[in-house]
């Protein structure tokens, strides 16, 4: 098994086609970050300030639920961790994902994917969450990348 994992949380499917490109090009394993109650295009409607995604991010504790906890975190040395940028941050579930395993010792690359935004405070926003981790940001990876682009990326 391979000693890096990209895991991703996709909500309307940006994030995963990257994370695939990512995995391939890493020679990474992956694992999708899946909420126990799957957002819906209402939910993610960042004009009203009383849809789900929005609720959440106004409430930095706030840690919607996953789906399960088998990614094997314990198998991995690097981390590849991506996610859709919402209000400049990592949305809340990522949260989640961090506190539902133990990463002491791991580093932790983090890529998203964004409508125009760069990472903001995300690493900020993540590092209570993995305290014993490495978390460093890693690239935005939007529009049309190519493996090769990864790979040059995943080199430096």
């Amino acid at each position: 098994m391979s000693k890096k994992l990209v895991a991703y949380f996709s909500a309307s499917g940006v994030t995963k086609k990257a994370a695939e490109l990512l995995a391939k090009a890493a020679g990474a394993d992956i694992y999708e970050i899946v909420p126990k109650i799957p957002y819906t295009s209402a939910d993610l409607n960042w004009l009203d300030k009383k849809s789900r995604s929005s609720v959440e991010m106004r409430d930095t504790s706030s840690r919607p639920e996953i789906a399960d906890t088998d990614a094997k975190i314990e198998k991995y040395d690097t981390i590849f961790l991506g996610f859709p940028i919402w209000w400049y941050v990592a949305p809340t579930i990522i949260n989640t994902f961090l506190e539902s395993y133990d990463f002491s010792g791991k580093t932790i690359i983090l890529f998203a994917t964004s409508g125009g935004s760069k990472f903001g405070k995300a690493v900020d926003g993540l590092k209570p969450s993995a305290p014993k981790a490495i978390i460093k940001e890693g690239k935005i990876l939007n529009g049309r990348l190519s493996e090769e682009d990864i790979k040059l990326w995943i080199e430096k």
